[in-house]
């Protein structure tokens, strides 16, 4: 009875925007595709198993065979939404003449269409990031079926964030970024902005190659590549309502943009969520995570607020600086960094790296004794020579929190996770709207 009356709502909301609330219009069909994707996942599971489309849950008993790559469910119906919707979120223009063979003529804009929704020099930029997450998900359907290697699919995503970059060439092109003020004043600077040129366009690249690749490389637990994409959506949600309330027309009009483009990510996660969290009914797959970060990397680019995305993503980055020594085989790295599962207890423990067969270099076991030192990582030494390091804890923030928390079973690992994630989440927001209004002398939020 419930969903029922979601699914009304959802109608009702929809109904009632009449291309007056792109906002309004967003939340009902993302109430719409919440419902879609958790009918079609247990329906299209058993498919994608019987096409080989499969993987152990190497964390559970008996490791139960899974569905993978549902994450590509979550993807298509995120995009059939974001077509479906177009209409409901775009001004309309009446055609009142032509001349035929293709001449549009004079046009007059519907007089009942309210400022809430976007005009139409917003549907390129709008059109562009559905081409931009189509090439994505393709791009991620790939890793799924070939299990591509590192060091080539590291660098693809920038294939698929082509079209982005394109159409922010041509619309929008800004490539300069303000001065903090303490530096005007040290250097004595007049000017308030530098241009980045073509560099700003290599920056946006690596964002659209670091956002997908980080959530990808924090993963291996049940509902955490899910999970911290729901916790980034609702931070981000709150900073579109800061905006929305207290912001200024051009603030308002971006954060608007965002917030069609989340939300309608937020239900579908939401559903995906419900059958990927603990204990696991299937697996989302590479192609969820590259889709998932290329959402953030759209929104913060198309938005114009990639710096505020980026810290976000915070956790994602120390993560990824964590990771470094393994990624580059500074120090050995298994093919599967999860965290060690005992069947006797049912709880996690840090993976660890084995340090006898490939022992790095002598200089870098100083760094990790000096990393165990402030409980950074855990070493093991040889029992019969107490000076010689033979294995220590994988460098993921996973097993990290497992190092500082101690053994936890799998579903509270993925909350301390999630929950360090919103904290940190919350303090860069402050920190944005705070500590940014002293750095650059004044916050967009209130001009």
């Amino acid at each position: 009875m419930f969903q029922k009356l979601l699914v009304l709502l959802a109608v009702i909301l929809i109904y009632c925007s009449k291309q007056n609330s792109a906002v309004i219009a967003a939340i009902g069909f993302s109430i719409l595709g919440y419902f879609v994707t958790n009918w079609l996942i247990p329906r299209v599971g058993p498919s994608f198993i019987k096409i080989g489309l499969f993987g152990k849950d190497l964390s559970k008993p008996g490791k139960p065979v899974l569905p993978e790559t549902i994450g590509a469910v979550s993807a298509t119906v995120y995009l059939f939404v974001m077509l479906s919707y177009i209409p409901f979120i775009f001004y309309k223009y009446m055609i009142v003449s032509t001349t035929g063979g293709g001449q549009r003529g004079p046009s007059v804009e519907d007089s009942s269409m309210s400022a809430s929704i976007f005009p139409h020099n917003r549907l390129s930029e709008y059109l562009s990031s559905i081409l931009c997450l189509e090439s994505t998900i393709l791009i991620g359907i790939a890793d799924d079926l070939f299990d591509l290697r590192w060091r080539h699919k590291f660098f693809l995503p920038v294939i698929g964030s082509l079209p982005l970059l394109l159409i922010y060439y041509v619309d929008f092109g800004v490539t300069y970024v303000l001065i903090p003020g303490f530096i005007k004043k040290y250097f004595n600077l007049t000017a308030t902005i530098v241009d980045l040129g073509g560099l700003y366009y290599v920056y946006m690249a690596a964002m659209g190659i670091f956002c997908p690749n980080s959530i990808n490389i924090l993963a291996g637990v049940n509902g955490l590549e899910v999970g911290q994409s729901i916790v980034i959506s609702i931070l981000e949600l709150l900073n579109d309502i800061l905006y929305l309330t207290w912001g200024s027309p051009d603030g308002i009009a971006a954060h608007r943009f965002s917030a069609v483009l989340i939300i309608p990510f937020l239900g579908v996660s939401l559903a995906l969520w419900k059958w990927n969290r603990w204990p696991a009914k299937v697996f989302v797959g590479d192609t969820y995570c590259y889709f998932a970060g290329m959402v953030f990397a759209v929104v913060g680019i198309l938005g114009h607020f990639s710096k505020t995305m980026l810290m976000l993503f915070i956790p994602q980055i120390l993560n990824f600086i964590y990771s470094c020594p393994q990624l580059f085989n500074i120090v050995p790295c298994p093919r599967h960094r999860l965290p060690r599962f005992e069947a006797k207890d049912g709880l996690m423990y840090p993976s660890r790296a084995n340090l006898v067969d490939n022992p790095p270099k002598l200089w870098f076991i100083t760094i990790l004794k000096a990393l165990a030192f402030f409980h950074l990582i855990e070493l093991e030494y040889d029992p019969k020579d107490k000076s010689k390091v033979i294995s220590c804890s994988n460098m993921t923030l996973i097993n990290l929190t497992l190092v500082w928390f101690g053994p936890m079973r799998e579903d509270a690992l993925c909350n301390r996770i999630l929950q360090l994630q919103f904290m940190v989440g919350l303090a860069a927001l402050f920190g944005r709207h705070a500590i940014g209004a002293l750095l650059f002398d004044h916050d967009n939020l209130w001009t």
